[in-house]
């Protein structure tokens, strides 16, 4: 039997916390060498793109694929939304596939949990810090989440293009965090925050990295190809960088692979992957001073250990359909 969870399923059983625990030991198992993380699949049919990221974690039976694809015609042509994206989980130990669940929240929550986790190891450790979020869509939204589960903040400044985007922004969000936003009017206004993180789909650098304060932890989110970037040149200089994977930050991360191919930086100035924080390999934020920067390029081990926790989840809550394929 495999059992199959939609949307209102996955939302209904997924937590951030419980999701920042699983993505935190899914970073573990990668720098202890008990993740198996191939390179995502892509292909490219006439009106889209497929990718494929499969994921195996050892210690934590977790064997998943994650199929993507973005179809940039769908609204217009078909009422479906651009990019759609489902998760099969497979028992490591028959193969058989046990589960089938909507992905798009899971990615959603899941990218958030890893900034979660980033910032429990790089921001530093007081308690009222404000955070500053780029971006008012879904992914800010679990941002903001993510970062109120990491640290006791004291209020958060938010910053969008677009005003409607913003007012839906901060009534869905205040209330759900119990938290104070206040609408930026300005990215310079942003740069009182503590925290910040930028959750957008700029291809070019959102603020001036020199107006940084000292002591400033940054998520990097929104950018995730080579030719784009949110974060200049001059913060990515100023700041202790750390990627989720070495790989894909010298591949996809635009932000970190612009200014080494203008050689502004060398490769030496990646410090750290996620995962060497987690198991302690090296040091997180040493003092109060630094500016620490976690840029995400999203990995599939995020996708299968989050799968993994929400089919748990929905066995013991009794929830979803079994149907026999």
């Amino acid at each position: 039997m495999t059992l199959i969870l939609k949307r209102s399923d996955v939302e209904s059983v997924l937590t951030m916390k419980d999701c920042m625990a699983a993505v935190e030991q899914a970073f573990r198992e990668l720098s202890e060498g008990t993740a198996i993380l191939p390179l995502r699949t892509a292909i490219s049919p006439p009106d889209g793109l497929s990718l494929y990221m499969p994921a195996y974690l050892k210690q934590m039976g977790a064997l998943a694929c994650k199929v993507v694809t973005v179809y940039k015609n769908n609204p217009s042509k078909y009422n479906m939304p651009t990019t759609i994206g489902k998760v099969l989980l497979q028992d490591p130990a028959t193969g058989n596939v046990i589960c089938i669940m909507d992905g798009g929240y899971l990615t959603a929550v899941r990218t958030g949990a890893a900034s979660g986790v980033a910032t429990q190891y790089l921001a530093r450790r007081q308690e009222g810090q404000v955070a500053g979020i780029f971006g008012a869509g879904v992914q800010a939204k679990m941002q903001l989440w993510a970062l109120s589960e990491a640290r006791k903040l004291s209020k958060a400044l938010v910053y969008d293009v677009s005003e409607e985007a913003l007012k839906k922004f901060i009534a869905e969000m205040g209330p759900k965090l119990n938290l104070d936003i206040i609408p930026a009017s300005s990215a310079v206004e942003l740069m009182k925050a503590d925290i910040l993180v930028t959750a957008t789909s700029s291809a070019n650098p959102l603020f001036d990295g020199n107006a940084v304060r000292e002591g400033t932890h940054i998520n990097g989110i929104g950018s995730h190809s080579p030719n784009a970037r949110e974060l200049d040149t001059a913060i990515v200089k100023r700041s202790k960088f750390v990627g989720d994977s070495y790989e894909a930050s010298f591949k996809e991360a635009g932000d970190f692979m612009i200014p080494l191919t203008t050689g502004e930086i060398q490769k030496e100035h990646f410090y750290a992957e996620l995962g060497e924080l987690i198991t302690g390999k090296k040091a997180g934020r040493v003092n109060d001073r630094e500016i620490t920067l976690f840029k995400s390029n999203g990995l599939a081990i995020q996708d299968a250990a989050t799968a993994k926790l929400v089919y748990e989840k929905a066995l013991a809550a009794g929830i979803g359909q079994n149907l026999e394929i």
